[in-house]
């Protein structure tokens, strides 16, 4: 599947390509490194990746997760980040979380503010989800101002909430909820 905004397509880990992920990755291995957790040596390889792959067009397929890799209309076929709803819960849930991160030199251009109410979109829309949660750590000021523009909502810190970087960091909690549901 493949989401169109103006300037960018969304691509679903089955059309993505585990070759243009990995590049990705590679290539912003230590502008990420501050706001990952620690990972393998082969989580940069093409060969994880198409694994990695696997499993999500597998999450998607069962409604567990949806994972959204961007590319930038003019790119031809480059990855430049993603939008992922993680731990999707139907019922009287209907929630998940979001997690997003883009490519060290396509920042502060709107990408990510584009991408992310694209996929609000999509989640609300298509997937019917009521709430959307996303938490992030409160010096990464980029991912905050990304979540405002796109109306989450501060609903306070969590203490110790990941473990970054072999650290466990604080985190704010922000939230959009799907008021057409209510």
């Amino acid at each position: 599947m493949t989401l169109k905004t103006e300037r960018l397509y969304l691509l679903s880990p089955d059309v993505a390509g585990a070759d243009r992920v990995a590049e990705y990755l590679c290539r912003n291995r230590e502008f990420m490194e501050e706001f990952e957790p620690a990972r393998e040596e082969a989580y940069y390889s093409v060969s994880f990746q198409e694994e990695a792959l696997t499993r999500q067009t597998k999450d998607w397929e069962e409604g567990r997760g949806y994972r959204l890799y961007i590319s930038p209309k003019t790119g031809a076929g480059l990855i430049i980040g993603f939008v992922a709803l993680n731990n999707v819960v139907m019922g009287p849930f209907c929630s998940c979380f979001m997690g997003y991160q883009l490519d060290k030199d396509y920042l502060r251009r709107g990408f990510m503010t584009e991408a992310v109410n694209a996929t609000v979109r999509f989640a609300f829309r298509e997937l019917g989800l009521h709430r959307i949660e996303g938490n992030i750590m409160p010096r990464n000021r980029a991912s905050i101002g990304v979540a405002e523009k796109c109306g989450f909502v501060n609903e306070g810190t969590s203490r110790k909430y990941l473990k970054i970087n072999g650290v466990w960091e604080d985190h704010t909690h922000f939230v959009k909820i799907n008021e057409d549901m209510e």
